[in-house]
């Protein structure tokens, strides 16, 4: 989520304003509390179940998340007008700056030498760190997020982070038909919703499930649910400027771009009674509780299928799984070799005791042992190891499931206790060095061979590839960006406020389109949009955007 901008001279004369009531507390039992600052939380409050049960058994910790996608954007105001936007801070990269800057991030340089897991990273670490405005003495503040360790312009996924995935159980019921463009996509969910209105336990199901509590987030402006789909053009957005495959920028606002493109096509669901009646209300818990019911048939996000695939879905041919459209090209970032735009640090205000227990936690988070926990989960309950060290997946529907834990490991639901955190400092792609398998169980061999289901054959055998990354390579559909680490403009105050009011205009007349009763209603609404943005000053937005993200580009190309 981005969070406001605050002028830097607005944090620094903060800073002698007294903390937060309650950090630095410890419980009777002696355990340390740790409030976590984390823009890329779902969840706010203590972290419990059998994750929590980890942190506290290792380390003494308890996790106290805040989490301004739950409480809301004015808390990162809030806290930072109090000096203290907590212990543990995961933020966006761009804030990260603004907060070294006005002093509320620590300076970890001498701590870190000592972290041997987090020194494996040291070539993306400093290198962030070295782009920071102002920090010519190369200090270190911050970590970046989801690092990898192969190279700025390697791409080493099965499947990209956005592309259409379909039940092969009910489109194989259609005849495999070939799906020339979104129109014929809407034709094969109309088929399927048809001749399945419900889910086998009788409730409505429906092609598109929506959720707005992303909107706005990872820099963007407009609603994540159309901002996503945007790459299956070949395009991606840059806040209010959209990158084209031909290395141009073009605006949001642009009738001939991707983001009316989508928006129209989820109307066009709409109109055809396509789009979940709860789409415009419920949040991202409600919607992963429907793809876990079976009440959805077209996911967009590849971590989607966690709520639905398991090896016996895949042996039946119930799973999701990508399906082509014929007239696009998919863009995908490179792996995240310095980084995914996020940045783990340090509040400044910690005290001694506090800040040795954080960077112990911190160099295990980006450890095998820490890795293996957030992305394979427990030993004996999520996966087995055999003889050969190598692991095979066990209960592969705990997450989904929420299936019980047995108390020697926490109890609880599965996914109750799950990392609330929800952000890592490496990958679950990269390599596991005590199996030389990734730590994602997608990539296991274990898996891919138990997962050779007859699904997996019919898949290959029509689209003549083994899997849907290399289908898209081999078909010229692939448009991978670099990965690179570079140091942008962040807003000033007056931009700050542009955006703010654009990117609410943008999310809020989008909603009204998707739920246009015709076209007509549909491209008036859009008019207003126009009109009530370039109220806002929205040409000087773009101007910014492009400036900022023509540096980004131009390390891109570079990277090539």
């Amino acid at each position: 989520m981005r969070m406001k901008k605050l002028v830097a001279s607005l944090l620094i004369g903060a800073m002698a304003v007294a903390s937060l009531a309650g950090c630095g507390k410890k419980d009777s039992g002696d355990t340390m509390v740790i409030e976590v600052y984390d823009v890329a939380a779902n969840y706010q409050g203590t972290q419990t179940g059998w994750f929590g049960q980890v942190v506290k058994e290792k380390f003494g910790l308890e996790l106290n998340i805040i989490a301004p996608q739950v409480a809301g954007e004015a808390v990162f105001q809030t806290r930072a007008s109090e000096g203290n936007l907590g212990d543990l801070l995961i933020l966006e990269a761009g804030d990260f700056a603004d907060c070294v800057e006005a002093g509320l991030v620590k300076d970890i340089t001498k701590e870190i030498k000592d972290c041997s897991n987090l020194m494996t990273y040291k070539d993306p670490i400093d290198t962030f760190n070295n782009g920071l405005a102002g920090n010519e003495s190369g200090a270190i503040y911050g970590i970046p997020t989801e690092m990898t360790g192969t190279s700025p312009t390697s791409y080493s996924q099965d499947v990209i982070y956005s592309s259409p995935l379909l039940r092969w159980d009910l489109y194989s019921e259609l005849g495999c038909p070939d799906i020339k463009d979104l129109d014929g996509l809407l034709d094969v969910l109309a088929d399927m919703m048809e001749k399945h209105p419900t889910n086998a336990s009788g409730d409505k199901a429906y092609p598109f499930s929506l959720w707005k509590d992303w909107d706005g987030g990872d820099g963007m402006l407009g609603i994540a649910n159309v901002v996503q789909l945007t790459t299956w053009y070949g395009e991606k957005i840059k806040g209010s400027v959209i990158l084209k495959p031909d290395e141009t920028f073009t605006t949001i606002t642009d009738k001939k771009a991707s983001y009316y493109k989508i928006l129209k096509f989820l109307n066009d669901a709409y109109q055809r009674g396509l789009v979940d009646p709860d789409s415009g209300t419920q949040d991202w818990n409600a919607a992963c509780a429907k793809m876990s019911a079976g009440q959805v048939y077209l996911m967009w996000y590849s971590w989607q299928v966690g709520f639905w695939n398991t090896q016996d879905r895949l042996s039946d041919g119930s799973a999701f799984i990508f399906i082509p459209v014929e007239d696009q090209k998919y863009y995908a970032d490179s792996d995240s070799y310095y980084g995914s735009g996020r940045v783990f640090a340090v509040g400044s205000k910690v005290d001694d005791a506090k800040y040795k227990k954080i960077m112990e936690f911190l160099d295990w988070y980006a450890s095998p042992e820490g890795c293996v926990y957030q992305h394979s989960g427990i030993k004996d309950f999520n996966y087995t190891v055999g003889d050969d060290g190598k692991f095979t997946l066990k209960n592969d529907n705990a997450l989904m499931d929420n299936l019980p834990v047995p108390e020697e490991y926490g109890g609880g639901g599965y996914s109750d206790g799950n990392n609330a955190i929800n952000q890592w400092i490496v990958s679950s792609y990269s390599i596991n060095p005590n199996t030389g398998e990734s730590y994602a169980s997608q990539y296991w061999s274990s898996y891919k061979e138990a997962t050779m289901t007859q699904m997996k054959k019919d898949w290959a055998a029509k689209f003549g590839a083994a899997e849907p990354v290399d289908w898209m390579k081999a078909n010229n559909k692939l448009v991978v960006s670099p990965n690179v680490s570079v140091s942008l403009p962040t807003d000033s105050a007056d931009i700050a406020v542009v955006r703010n009011q654009c990117n609410t205009t943008i999310c809020d007349y989008s909603w009204r389109m998707i739920f246009a009763a015709d076209d007509a209603e549909f491209d008036k609404i859009w008019d207003e949009m126009t009109v009530q943005l370039d109220g806002f000053g929205y040409d000087d937005l773009v101007k910014f955007d492009t400036e900022k993200h023509t540096i980004e580009l131009k390390a891109k190309q570079a990277a090539k």
